[in-house]
């Protein structure tokens, strides 16, 4: 029988932080209703005998390998061709979701049907809120980030309403957590393949928009997040940190595919 939710928890080199997302999900009010997917993506590590060894006795959890590391977004896409639920979570092995997250998000889907994608808030441990909700980037946000990245953040911030009660349609959601129709992940495409790691969530999110359907931030939803990202750092990071010269890589493809969608926007502000 078909679940109601595909939940993708994509491991790559984290399996205890993985397995403690898992553990989440099976404590969610409306577990009964979850598929939990673990798909691994090629670690080369000791991964999967850990994670096969810790779950093993659990059949509700299926374990997925992929025989090469294909990116953020590919491992999600392999994973949702083992996807039976109506509906499909993206969800990252350091964002264990609160007991009844998942019931929430499905509640908000089910009764905004104009909607195509929501996603919480996420916190990181000392209460501080992450820029998850975001307008479309431009150029002088990147270049704002590595010289700025304080006042960068605190902008952003101060530009969403954390304190609402009520979904806020915005322009984009960081990748972190996100639920949606698995139809509407398969109309799209899933994630574009061009993008290995950084913008592939953006883009979704965008194509969503392109769809008529609506993205909507609930920071009444509040899961826990890690304060360091792998995007994060200043301008000497782009000679010293391999995932800050990939971040600049995905805004050069996403900024060039997008390039006559951001000449529109521009010309209208």
């Amino acid at each position: 029988m078909a679940s109601v939710i595909s939940a993708l928890v994509l491991n790559y080199r984290c399996p205890q932080e993985t397995a403690k997302c898992v553990l989440a999900l099976k404590k969610q009010t409306i577990a009964d209703q979850l598929e939990i997917l673990v798909i691994d993506n090629h670690s080369d590590d000791e991964s999967i005998g850990w994670l096969r060894a810790r779950f093993q006795k659990d059949h509700s959890i299926n374990i997925i390998e992929s025989a090469t590391n294909c990116g953020y977004g590919q491992g999600n896409n392999m994973g949702e061709r083992f996807a039976t639920g109506e509906y499909l979570l993206i969800i990252n092995p350091d964002n264990p979701l609160p007991p009844d997250a998942l019931e929430k998000m499905l509640a908000i889907l089910q009764a905004h049907p104009e909607a195509g994608i929501v996603g919480p808030a996420l916190v990181h441990p000392d209460g501080s809120i992450r820029p998850s909700a975001r307008p479309f980037p431009h150029w002088n946000d990147l270049i704002a980030k590595r010289l700025q990245p304080e006042k960068w953040h605190a902008q952003h911030n101060a530009s969403i309403d954390t304190t609402s009660t009520t979904p806020i349609a915005v322009d984009w959601l960081v990748g972190a957590c996100l639920l949606m129709k698995t139809s509407l992940f398969d109309e799209l495409g899933g994630f574009d393949p061009r993008f290995f790691l950084f913008f592939e969530d953006i883009d979704l999110c965008r194509r969503c928009k392109q769809l008529g359907k609506s993205v909507l931030y609930a920071p009444f939803i509040r899961v826990p997040d890690r304060r360091q990202r792998l995007s994060e750092g200043g301008i000497l990071s782009l000679l010293m940190k391999k995932t800050t010269r990939i971040h600049v890589e995905s805004a050069l493809k996403y900024f060039w595919k997008w390039k006559g969608e951001n000449r529109k926007i521009k010309e209208a502000n």
